[in-house]
């Protein structure tokens, strides 16, 4: 698998010292030019998970208000057999760069980029292997989001009055253990005698699955869960504001996007475990307009590359206690510095 560190730094730096500041000057140039980007977002499933699929949509909507970029979204359904025929449509439309995302995507993409050299595709939360095919064309985008759900955990244990936290998992994939392994890394940080359930829904779209095995852990003396389960996990979020728990979010800052339609909802979750993927989509148009984007490389990034990180909002600030507080600080200056080793399920 290629990987180039100075492209990694590249863009890991952008997204760190802010997406349109940063970039003023490569931005300026790619406006100057007549030609305006025609990019696909094929979703497998629809829009509406309120994290992860809704987080890279949002950050195109910002890339075509803010950039020389044609927008359109393809949403394939929740029919598995519909993404690769929804994939191969897209990319038969001419657009310039196609996008996708997880490793249900993968394969098709990798069949595809061969196929289509002119065309430039961007998965996220995957890669292909670099190194046993011919995907000059293709940006891979993972997240050690393992770094910023260490901080999470250190502070659910430190705030459980039970010393009971729940996860629950859409599926076992690496990606998603990704977020496993660091919460509980830290949550063992946090409290040695912490007790962490975890239960895998097996779905990502089963609101009902998600809030019944929540149930079933706060039934277990369980106080605050962590879904990492995309639509499923709206149901476990659901659970914890009926039962008055609490809740990890995930993706996105959930309070923040549940604080106009659901306040009870919004003030059970004390913070969310943020992988930024609109903003990395959003700096991968960038560099593709002014010819820097490192196609044919998997980048891998992290707390100290501004790509993942925790919400410190106001829930935050009224649920999370100042020391507590105080310690998540010290253990993510910690992390960025290399003190802290986090535990990563990306290999």
């Amino acid at each position: 698998m290629i990987k180039t560190t100075l492209s990694r730094r590249a863009f890991g730096g952008l997204l760190t010292a802010g997406l349109i500041a940063a970039t003023a000057g490569s931005a300026a140039k790619a406006e100057d030019s007549p030609k305006r980007l025609k990019v696909a977002l094929v979703v497998h499933g629809t829009l509406g998970d309120k994290s992860f699929l809704d987080s890279a949509a949002a950050g195109l909507k910002r890339a075509e208000a803010d950039l020389p970029v044609d927008v359109t979204v393809i949403e394939a359904g929740l029919d598995r057999g519909r993404w690769q025929p929804a994939l191969a449509d897209a990319t038969d439309q001419g657009f310039d760069v196609v996008i996708a995302g997880t490793w249900e995507m993968t394969g098709f993409m990798a069949e595809l980029a061969p196929e289509y050299p002119d065309t430039k595709f961007i998965i996220f939360d995957d890669a292909p292997d670099f190194s046993g095919g011919k995907f000059g064309n293709i940006l891979a985008i993972n997240y050690r989001v393992s770094t910023a759900a260490y901080l999470a955990g250190l502070a659910a244990a430190k705030i459980s009055k039970t010393g009971k936290i729940g996860e629950i998992l859409g599926v076992e994939g690496a990606t998603i253990l990704e977020f496993a392994v660091g919460f509980e890394q830290g949550a063992k940080a946090g409290n040695p005698d912490v007790q962490v359930t975890r239960a895998v829904a097996g779905t990502f779209t089963d609101p009902a699955k998600g809030k019944e095995l929540a149930l079933a852990q706060f039934d277990q003396g369980v106080d605050i869960v962590f879904p990492i389960a995309g639509g499923t996990g709206i149901g476990a979020l659901q659970a914890a504001r009926d039962k008055g728990k609490l809740a990890v979010g995930v993706d996105s800052d959930q309070a923040l996007i549940f604080e106009g339609s659901d306040p009870a909802q919004a003030a059970v979750i004390f913070t969310s475990v943020e992988k930024k993927v609109g903003d990395s989509l959003y700096t991968a148009l960038q560099q593709t307009l002014a010819g820097t984007a490192p196609y044919g490389t998997n980048l891998l990034l992290g707390l100290a590359d501004g790509a993942v990180g925790i919400a410190k909002n106001s829930y935050y600030e009224k649920l999370v206690p100042a020391d507590v507080r105080a310690a998540v600080d010290a253990a993510e200056a910690e992390i960025i510095s290399g003190k802290i080793v986090v535990e990563t399920a990306m290999k």
